[in-house]
Formats: C-alpha cells, sequence, structure tokens
C-alpha cells in the first residue's frame, strides 16, 4: 500500500469483544486516511468507541480485523518491540488522566520522552525547558504533578507528548477531567499546535477542542457516522 503523504491510514479497522448475544462490536470496520499537518477530531458519546479506535491507531491495542498503516508502516505485522520503538520514535500521547511520574517534577517528566528517544541528558533537559515555556509553564518547571492544577498537569502532559517531536499527536480526551479555565489553556495550546502544522488525532466530546480541528469525524456504535470540514487552513 502506497501511503504518500498520510502519516496514519485504517482499512477494515474492528475491535470485538465477546461472541453470539455478548457480542460487541467496540471498533466496526473503520477506514481512515490522516495527511501530514491535519489536526483531526473524532467526536461521539461516551461508549462509542472513539478512545479504542485512538488505542488502536496508535499501536497501543492490537485490532481483532483490519490493517494500521503509521508512518507508512504496517503495525499489525510488528512485533511488540518493534511497534514500541515505532511508537516512541514518531507518536506522542496526550491522556486525559496526565498519566504524569508523580516522583518526577514537571521538567523530569517531559524530558524523560526526549530521553528515551535518544536525546542527551543535555539536549532533553534543553528541549523539556523550551517545551515548558512555550506552554507557560517555564516558573513551575521544579514543581511535582501534585503541586501543579489539573490545567498545569495537562499542559505539562502536553509538552511531552511533543518533547521526541513525534510525527504524530493523539489525544484522548484531553479536557475531560478539567474545568473551564484550564480547558481554555489546553484549547488555545492546541490551536498553537495545529497552526504549527502538527498532526493531531483528538478524540473528545468537547466542541471547543473540536473546533480547533481541519476535520470532524462523528462516531456512533463503532463506526464513523459522518464527517465535517472545520476550523481549517
Amino acid at each position: 500500500m502506497t501511503t504518500g503523504t498520510m502519516v496514519l491510514q485504517a482499512r477494515g479497522l474492528s475491535k470485538r469483544y465477546g461472541d453470539g448475544d455478548s457480542l460487541v462490536r467496540a471498533v466496526d470496520e473503520v477506514d481512515l486516511d490522516v495527511p501530514a499537518g491535519q489536526a483531526l477530531a473524532v467526536m461521539g458519546p461516551s461508549g462509542c468507541g472513539k478512545s479504542t479506535l485512538l488505542h488502536l491507531l496508535g499501536g497501543l491495542q492490537r485490532p481483532t480485523g483490519g490493517e494500521v498503516w503509521l508512518a507508512g508502516q504496517r503495525i499489525g505485522t510488528m512485533s511488540e518491540r518493534a511497534l514500541a520503538r515505532l511508537r516512541r520514535d514518531t507518536v506522542g500521547f496526550v491522556f486525559q488522566s496526565f498519566h504524569l511520574m508523580d516522583e518526577l517534577n514537571a521538567v523530569e517528566n517531559v524530558e524523560l520522552a526526549a530521553l528515551l528517544a535518544g536525546r542527551s541528558p543535555r539536549q532533553a533537559r534543553r528541549r523539556a525547558l523550551h517545551l515548558l515555556d512555550r506552554v507557560g509553564l517555564a516558573d513551575r518547571a521544579r514543581h511535582l504533578p501534585a503541586a501543579l492544577s489539573g490545567g498545569q498537569r495537562q499542559r505539562v502532559a502536553v509538552a511531552r507528548a511533543v518533547a521526541n517531536e513525534p510525527l504524530l499527536v493523539f489525544a484522548d480526551e484531553p479536557t475531560g477531567n478539567l474545568d473551564s479555565a484550564a480547558t481554555l489553556d489546553v484549547l488555545r495550546l492546541f490551536e498553537e499546535l495545529r497552526t504549527a502544522g502538527q498532526t493531531l488525532v483528538v478524540v473528545t466530546h468537547d466542541t471547543r477542542i473540536a473546533a480547533v480541528a481541519d476535520r470532524i469525524i462523528a462516531m456512533r456504535d463503532g463506526a464513523f457516522a459522518d464527517a465535517v470540514h472545520a476550523g481549517g487552513r
């Protein structure tokens, strides 16, 4: 399969649980193309399969059917070790629950991603400090996650997600646990990433986050219901 400028593609992607009367089609025969530089939002109610889809696209779960091509590589045939390396080198993840390491301060959380991607300690620290400054947290670099607000922790998580200069950033309900003020902080940051040409795939129920996207896809019962253009460049 030739991907061209496509960073992410899926064909017939499915994830099923159980069988017979208990069969659940969490993701049902999904096709998707995401070109470089596009910001895509996948919207839908809780339980419609959005997060499962994101985990399949990012190689965090294995599908029961179909294929995913990430950065031109067919991930279904890759070993766990090779897949982990591909994720480390090409993908950044932002989760609803932040997933920061409690024992590391903000700059250490961000620089860890750069270290794992092969940067030297000096390069990793420099990039982490730069990113924290970019997200408005230069003065919180030495604070532990417990000393940060929800919005601040999520901004640290976004900085960590781009620390390895990924081709693609996945975000799973990035404002789900945030109040209105913190949501606006994250909204502005995602707008900056989109304007800078970062490829984004965000699953969300928040129309404010979706409005930042170039394209919005509605999801229902594990499948895509429709797609519309949004924000645009």
